[in-house]
C-alpha cells in the first residue's frame, strides 16, 4: 500500500490556491475538470516532495472544488485520505475478514471506501488501472456514508 493524497473541499478555488500556493508555498502538479460532475480537482505538493510527487504523483493534497455552492458543515470539507493498493479486491477481502465495513465496495475494480473508527473516510485506489469487475463486489451496495 502507498499513501497518495488527502482531499479537502474548498468553497473558493482561487482563494484556496492563493492560500496553499502563495502563502504556504505548495505547487500545483495537475488538475482535472469534470463538466458532467461539475467539479475541479487540483493536486498540490510541497516543494521538498517535488521529485516524488512528479514521478509517482504522491504525496499530494487534493483540493476539490464543487462548482455548485455549498456551505460545508460538520467537517464535510475534509474529504478523505487515499492509498494505492496492488489488488483492491484482496485488500477489501482482507479488511472484511478483520471486521471492517466496506462502505463503498470496489464494484468498478478501481475504487473503494471505508471509514476509520473516528469516521474518517479512507479511499483505496487500484494501482495501474481498474481490475475487471467481479463478484461479490459488483453486486454489493454502499453501506452508510463514505
Amino acid at each position: 500500500m502507498r499513501y497518495l493524497h488527502t482531499m479537502i473541499r474548498v468553497k473558493d478555488l482561487d482563494e484556496s490556491l492563493g492560500f496553499f500556493c502563495h502563502k504556504l508555498g505548495l505547487v500545483e502538479s495537475r488538475r482535472y475538470e469534470s463538466e458532467a460532475g461539475r467539479f475541479t480537482l487540483v493536486y498540490l505538493y510541497a516543494p521538498l516532495d517535488a521529485e516524488q510527487a512528479l514521478n509517482s504523483e504522491a504525496p499530494l493534497l487534493e483540493l476539490t472544488y464543487n462548482w455548485d455552492t455549498e456551505d460545508y458543515t460538520g467537517g464535510r470539507n475534509f474529504g478523505h485520505v487515499a492509498f494505492e493498493v496492488d489488488n483492491i479486491y484482496q485488500t477489501c477481502a482482507d479488511l472484511v475478514e478483520k471486521g471492517v465495513i466496506i462502505n463503498r465496495p470496489p464494484r468498478d475494480g478501481h475504487m473503494a471506501f471505508i471509514r476509520s473508527p473516528d469516521g474518517i473516510s479512507i479511499e483505496f485506489l487500484q494501482k495501474g488501472g481498474a481490475l475487471e469487475p467481479k463478484e461479490p463486489w459488483v453486486s454489493m451496495l454502499n453501506t452508510g456514508v463514505w
